[in-house]
């Protein structure tokens, strides 16, 4: 269990794989903590690179299952979605914005630059209205389930060395927590994009 109330989001493109996975295991272990996708639509993959199964965020993770299964129980029994998506629908009902989402949280991991930036560019057009900090770090990670599974757990050891003390120290020191951040990343040989902001309400 974590010694502070941190409030963690992780973030990749669809809300299903990447930030699922983290959300699970930092929920198991007594994160406060939230997932989100940033794309337009939420994508899974197809019977074909070019025909991926596209879906509103809207649509929940139960109808995804069982549009799958109707589609192709073989295929996607075997390529792992659907073991993924019975996953996710037992940890929320849907894939949820992070555009949409106007919460405060003290970290925000993204898990690839593309969608660092896209959550970086959002958080710069909202309007100002707290003066709340956010860490947001990118450590990459590639979409499949294994390289999922090995960054939920290095998100999860992050998560655990960024005390709330250190929190409240970065706000004083404007650096601090990123230093940390940092030298966690090169430990671990991980190149990590990471930035403090005003937090928007």
């Amino acid at each position: 269990m974590p010694s502070s109330p941190l409030r963690v989001a992780v973030v990749c493109s669809s809300n299903q794989n990447r930030s699922m996975e983290a959300h699970n295991i930092l929920s198991k272990r007594g994160f406060s903590v939230r997932s989100f996708g940033t794309g337009t639509h939420v994508k899974l993959p197809g019977p074909a690179p070019d025909k991926p199964n596209v879906y509103d965020f809207k649509t929940t993770y139960d109808q995804m299952y069982n549009d799958l299964l109707r589609k192709d129980k073989e295929l996607y029994t075997q390529n792992g979605i659907l073991h993924m998506l019975d996953r996710n629908k037992r940890i929320k009902p849907r894939p949820e914005r992070f555009q949409n989402c106007k919460d405060l949280f003290d970290l925000i991991l993204t898990c690839e630059e593309r969608v660092y930036d896209q959550v970086v560019e959002d958080l710069n057009s909202r309007e100002q209205e707290t003066c709340q900090p956010v860490h947001v770090v990118n450590v990459d990670i590639q979409d499949n389930h294994e390289e999922a599974t090995l960054g939920a757990f290095l998100i999860c050891e992050l998560c655990q060395c960024v005390s709330l003390s250190t929190w409240v120290q970065a706000v004083l020191t404007k650096g601090s927590s990123c230093e940390t951040v940092s030298c966690w990343g090169k430990r671990r040989g991980l190149l990590i994009t990471s930035n403090l902001f005003s937090h928007p309400g």
